[in-house]
């Protein structure tokens, strides 16, 4: 019996500094030092502060990671390190510490799309076979895309500006509520009536599975200016609902865009049909809620991984690099860092930008 691959993960794109030891689909060892506080100042991530984290904590972490696996470099089959999309500083700073990994120890070097290490973790995680239908939804990506293979990916839509993630960050921000947007949001609709602020749900009115979110920020600024304006400022059930009705708002247009993708991904008939969702958003239960419903609806089966896999981590990153190897893909010294790395270089590039650079 063949014995399952040992490698190295090694993810630095935005503000999350990870390794992990992956073997097979076990997870040995998974370490994450987040950023939060070091960008909580200026309302977003800055890169140049980020990148210089990454450099100063890269080597600990993979340290840590070796110790909690209990492996020596002598154990490993090769190091995967995410060599894009992303902020340039940080995925520069994690394929130079691959790079040099590699060269000391003689391991295999594996470069990694960042979005392919989303896209695969459902494999990761539950084993799913291919073809199914992937829903990447983050702070810096929101796309369709139907895994076909370890290395082929169809994107069938995707948002043409901001990401949710970074929607909901713009509008906890607007709303008076901490970073990161995600949760303050979602803890906050709690007790919100989704009805009272009738926001709009764009690009329902046209065909596809494109998405828009930035007219929701819009949109929620002018209703929070008519309430400060009415009543001289926002009480806490008026948070709520605004929280509450953007949320439902970001809810309504990715069920309904997913039902679309479905129509496209069933289309090829799949024996299993899968749906998987991945992605920080993907933590938000409202909208979890939405897909898990339209899925049992399908017929098709709804695999959303835990969230510590949803969010980025080097796990994600080992697997995908494992399935890329396994397949023969090597990479060498000459290996560079790319802030742009489309999965699908086919599609037609997506127009506008967020957290981490032009939609890939």
């Amino acid at each position: 019996m063949t014995q399952p691959l040992t490698l190295l993960g090694i993810e630095s794109s935005c503000d999350d500094t990870a390794a992990a030891i992956v073997r097979g689909r076990d997870i040995l060892a998974s370490v994450v030092y987040g950023q939060t506080a070091l960008h909580a100042d200026f309302g977003g991530v800055v890169p140049e502060i980020a990148a210089r984290a990454h450099a100063e904590k890269l080597d600990h972490c993979v340290e840590e990671a070796m110790a909690k696996a209990n492996l020596r470099f002598a154990d490993l089959d090769g190091i995967a390190v995410t060599a894009g999309p992303g902020l340039i500083g940080g995925v520069l700073s994690g394929v130079m510490c691959a790079k040099g990994l590699s060269a000391a120890t003689g391991l295999p070097l594996i470069g990694v799309n960042h979005l392919a290490g989303h896209a695969l973790t459902p494999r990761l995680t539950d084993d799913l076979p291919f073809p199914y239908l992937m829903l990447l939804v983050s702070g810096g990506h929101c796309q369709f895309l139907i895994a076909h293979t370890h290395d082929r990916f169809e994107r069938i839509g995707g948002t043409i500006d901001d990401a949710p993630g970074e929607a909901f960050d713009k509008a906890a921000r607007l709303l008076g509520l901490p970073q990161p947007g995600g949760p303050s949001i979602e803890k906050s609709a709690k007790t919100g009536d989704p009805k009272r602020f009738d926001l709009p749900r764009p690009l329902l009115n046209r065909p596809g599975c494109d998405m828009s979110f930035s007219g929701l920020k819009t949109a929620i600024l002018r209703a929070r200016d008519g309430v400060v304006a009415d009543q001289g400022g926002l009480t806490q059930q008026d948070q709520a609902d605004l929280a509450a009705s953007f949320q439902a708002a970001v809810s309504a247009v990715l069920v309904e865009k997913t039902r679309r993708a479905l129509d496209i991904y069933q289309g090829l008939e799949p024996v299993t049909p899968s749906f998987a969702i991945a992605g920080g958003v993907a933590a938000n239960g409202t909208i979890r809620a939405g897909l898990t419903a339209l899925c049992a609806a399908r017929d098709t089966a709804f695999v959303a991984p835990p969230l510590q896999l949803c969010t980025d981590n080097a796990a994600m990153i080992a697997y995908a690099g494992m399935e890329q190897m396994a397949a023969g893909g090597r990479d060498d010294l000459t290996l560079s860092a790319r802030p742009r790395w489309p999965l699908d270089q086919t599609a037609a590039p997506l127009l506008g930008s967020g957290k981490k650079g032009a939609k890939a």
